[in-house]
């Protein structure tokens, strides 16, 4: 236990990233309140095919955004992205955002990022009254996010913004049950997950592990540039 690293020990655990992982805790909280529809682990693994359709729908839009067409949106892409998207963000807000999910600090948010980057504004967005039934305009996409919140929010039992490996083990044992391999996938899946190794996983890091999960990675724009 006593090899845990403490939060602020992160490499990457800047003022704005601390206050945007601050936010992020609150809405998860805040979400758990409502409830959960999900019910086990497998019902998570069995939406990766619907889930990975949908990502792959993001591209189009990265695209869009991506106007210098470099396999990556910069500060002022992305402000222009969400102007377009009609997300009401400050600027400190969309400096927060891009430094949280710029993870190779390439001052360039790749597809996986921008996928992120989305799921992290839907959380934390509520829509406007004049958009009630979408925040950004994307339902089909919005509904991916929203299953992608619901199952953080299945993973973390105690609701307290966060994933242990405690609870991860607790939410594959409850699908399967009597497996004794089912402690070492709940090693490896937390493991992708809590890539600052502090043994803790944020809503962030669960979206990049998803990412990769499902087959998503940082080098698909690289391929279509091939095309």
């Amino acid at each position: 236990m006593g090899g845990v690293l403490g939060k602020s020990e992160s490499p990457r655990h800047s003022v704005p990233e601390a206050k945007l992982e601050a936010k992020m805790v609150e809405a998860v909280r805040k979400r758990a309140s409502e409830g959960c529809a999900m019910k086990s682990f497998n019902s998570i693994i069995l939406k990766f095919p619907k889930i990975d359709e949908s990502f792959r729908n993001c591209k189009t839009i990265f695209k869009q955004f991506d106007e210098d067409a470099n396999g990556a949106i910069d500060h002022e892409e992305l402000k222009h992205c969400f102007n377009k998207l009609e997300v009401s963000c400050t600027e400190e807000e969309i400096d927060d955002l891009f430094e949280a999910c710029d993870i190779n600090e390439t001052m360039g948010i790749k597809f996986n990022e921008f996928i992120v980057l989305l799921c992290l504004v839907y959380l934390l967005k509520v829509p406007e009254p004049t958009h009630a039934k979408s925040r950004m305009g994307f339902p089909h996409i919005e509904s991916t996010f929203e299953t992608l919140v619901d199952a953080f929010v299945f993973l973390d039992k105690n609701k307290d913004g966060y994933v242990s490996k405690r609870e991860m083990i607790e939410a594959i044992n409850e699908t399967t049950s009597g497996e004794r391999s089912s402690g070492r996938i709940a090693m490896k899946r937390f493991e992708e997950m809590d890539w600052d190794r502090n043994g803790t996983v944020t809503f962030k890091e669960f979206l990049f592990a998803f990412t990769t999960w499902v087959g998503i990675d940082d080098n698909e724009e690289d391929e279509d540039g091939d095309e």
